[in-house]
């Protein structure tokens, strides 16, 4: 009888507290099973020389054939080179520009100054690339763009952005800032706003100026996000957005020299049916990632465990 009734106790325990939160995470549990890990079954296709009449399954092994002809083909050091290099530097300004706006709002004491700051800039987030390539044409076009009317205005001769690979690093790298600063900026004004006020009073009472204040207080507590989104971006270093990087510059064959990654390499790779070379390329990218993802991950928790993600 006692059996019974402890089981009765534990079954209802279950329906009011543990039912709930599954049903909650379940839309995430198939979403993310159907469209991460089913979709991994295709991996195969970097092994197979594939072939539409006898599909997957069907289609002959060719092994690591299509690892070789990207890494033996003219393009593949430029678009490593370009996805690593914009990836490192993006990051690396991203995270120097949000952290600064995010203490800059942080000093800011008017509730409604915040809201309009954090609404200005974020966004842009929210805007589609497709947008975001207008709105930089209308600034760079050749014949209307306002740049060249203010550099013609002022006796300078007009710049045909989209046939000069050279400026496209400077002005990817000024959008991806516009588009993302505000969303990033708001992870690292979250984990301010978690600080001990206790701390900045104690701070102030010894004599430490606002300057002091941030170095010693805020910026420290501002580490471990950062850590977080440095070992996410290692992880996607060889992935790349591929909005910017495709509808920004326009795809102009001009530009690939300072614009070519690899998801836009291999967007153009799908567009010809070479998709046995483009899954290869596709799970390298992946597999490195992985690799990159849990080697720094390590690297963190051996030098300061608190901060790492895993």
């Amino acid at each position: 009888m006692v059996d019974n009734s402890l089981k009765a106790r534990k079954r209802t325990a279950f329906r009011q507290r543990q039912l709930p939160l599954i049903l909650l995470a379940l839309p995430a549990v198939i979403y993310v099973i159907m469209f991460q890990y089913a979709p991994m079954f295709g991996v195969i296709m970097a092994f197979k020389d594939y072939n539409y009449v006898d599909g997957i399954l069907g289609s002959p092994w060719a092994g690591f054939r299509y690892f070789g002809y990207f890494f033996e083909s003219i393009d593949a050091l430029k678009v490593i080179r370009n996805t690593i290099a914009y990836s490192v530097w993006f990051h690396v300004v991203q995270v120097v520009v949000s952290s600064c706006v995010a203490l800059m709002l942080y000093e800011v004491t008017s509730k409604k100054a915040i809201g309009l700051y954090q609404t200005a800039t974020m966004l842009p987030f929210f805007i589609s690339a497709v947008l975001v390539a207008y709105i930089v044409y209308a600034l760079l076009s050749n014949k209307y763009g306002m740049v060249n009317a203010i550099i013609s205005s002022i006796g300078g001769t007009p710049i045909n952005w989209y046939a000069d690979p050279k400026y496209w690093p400077v002005i990817l790298t000024l959008t991806k800032l516009w588009m993302d600063t505000g969303m990033n900026c708001l992870l690292y004004y979250g984990a301010l706003m978690g600080i001990d006020p206790s701390l900045f009073e104690a701070a102030k009472m010894d004599g430490a100026g606002r300057l002091k204040r941030i170095w010693h207080i805020s910026v420290p507590c501002l580490m471990p996000i950062i850590s977080i989104t440095s070992i996410m971006a290692i992880g996607h270093i060889l992935g790349g957005n591929f909005g910017l990087f495709f509808q920004v510059p326009r795809d102009s064959g001009a530009l690939y020299s300072t614009t070519d990654i690899l998801a836009t390499y291999i967007y153009r790779g799908l567009k010809t049916g070479a998709l046995s070379q483009n899954a290869a390329i596709g799970l390298f990218s992946s597999i490195v990632g992985m690799i990159l993802t849990i080697a720094c991950n390590a690297f963190v928790r051996k030098v300061s465990p608190k901060n790492a993600m895993f």
